[in-house]
């Protein structure tokens, strides 16, 4: 009888883990890696704009937005970003584009990126670039949807 009321106990104790779990496995706000804090994959968010390119930050020039690191290639991109994230952060906080307007969290890919009306954008590949691109209105007004139901 005691090993019984012992176990009745425990499992009543545990149901609040059990029943915050799934809260626990909310996708975060910026993609990073799986062991990582690194949004981006390293690369300078700023650099796709002044650039026109992908290029490497560096642990010299770091800043901390929302939960996530972020470098940069120089202080003066570190700065610029600084003073405006929303301005250069990835949309859907890094997440794959064409897998947001499907409902869905994927790796965005630092290399498959494109920026649309001063917004930039990562596609998890190439093949799925390929696709995003032939409706790339029609897939941020999707994603634009699904980004806000997921983040209200």
């Amino acid at each position: 009888m005691k090993l019984r009321t012992l176990l009745l106990a425990a499992s009543i104790a545990a149901m609040p883990v059990v029943i915050a779990a799934p809260a626990a496995n909310a996708e975060p706000p910026i993609y990073t890696a799986r062991f990582s804090n690194l949004a981006v994959q390293g690369y300078d968010p700023v650099a796709y704009f002044t650039d026109g390119m992908p290029v490497k930050g560096s642990d010299a020039f770091t800043t901390e937005y929302m939960g996530a690191t972020f470098q940069f290639s120089s202080a003066a991109n570190r700065d610029a970003f600084v003073a405006d994230p929303a301005k250069f952060a990835p949309q859907y906080g890094g997440y794959c584009a064409w897998a947001m307007a499907d409902g869905n969290y994927a790796k965005g890919d630092a290399k498959f990126w494109r920026i649309v009306d001063g917004k930039l954008y990562l596609n998890y590949n190439a093949g799925v670039q390929k696709k995003w691109v032939k409706d790339i209105p029609g897939f941020i007004s999707k994603a634009d949807t699904e980004w806000a139901e997921r983040n209200d």
